[in-house]
């Protein structure tokens, strides 16, 4: 991006025209991001929330230290970790976009395991005790009675956690992935104007978190259909 950057200082054209090639790259780093942080923090904050649950106690330690720790630690201090511990501590080669997504990853994984067990708990233990009773494993009775219910509960909380990743993921600017917030803030430095691409960027951050919004909200209505 210097090169380029290089050569838009020296270009008299209109803002949007010269920078919007930064805007965009910016966008699809973002949707990037996010998507895997919530696909594969969903899936890892599944599986440590049954691990929390679990009946063996090591797994349920495991566990809960796990959570506590994401949860008590900044975000920033964990994506350094990542970053520095991969590059530096192991010497592995590892780009910055990639370090950046495990970081969100695992510490959306942390928030999302405590809205599954919330939302198992939620369920009545008569529904596990009339699957069991009717032969069903604890496996097919997580799968087929308890998680189906409680991912109806968690929905908005779930939701809400996806709105934030979002906006959360502008922090990996720091380590120099190329998001919306890196880009804008190569804009200010080649344009001289500090103002209007943070304007850009709030404004693509907000129809982001305002399409996931609208789009959670209508899969929630349709799960409500059955009620």
């Amino acid at each position: 991006y210097m090169s380029k950057a290089a050569n838009d200082m020296q270009d008299d054209g209109n803002f949007y025209t010269k920078y919007k090639s930064f805007f965009i790259k910016g966008l699809e780093n973002t949707i990037l991001i996010s998507f895997i942080g919530v696909v594969l923090g969903a899936i890892l904050g599944a599986f440590i929330a049954l691990m929390k649950l679990s009946k063996f106690k090591q797994l349920s330690w495991i566990a809960s230290i796990y959570i506590e720790f994401l949860r008590g630690t900044p975000l920033l201090v964990q994506v350094f970790i990542v970053f520095f511990g991969t590059t530096a501590a192991l010497g592995l080669d590892i780009s910055a976009l990639i370090c950046g997504t495990i970081a969100l990853v695992i510490n959306s994984s942390a928030y999302i395991a405590e809205i599954f067990r919330a939302g198992i708990n939620s369920i009545d233990k008569g529904q596990t005790e009339a699957a069991r009773s009717l032969g069903l494993s604890y496996n097919q009775t997580m799968k087929s009675v308890i998680m189906p219910q409680a991912i109806k509960n968690i929905l908005p909380a779930l939701g809400n956690e996806f709105v934030t990743l979002i906006k959360e993921s502008s922090i990996v600017s720091t380590i120099g992935v190329g998001e919306i917030m890196f880009n804008a803030q190569v804009v200010q430095g080649i344009s001289f104007d500090p103002f209007t691409p943070l304007l850009v960027a709030a404004g693509m951050y907000f129809i982001l978190t305002f399409a996931l919004s609208r789009i959670m909200n209508f899969i929630e209505g349709r799960m409500k259909a059955s009620d």
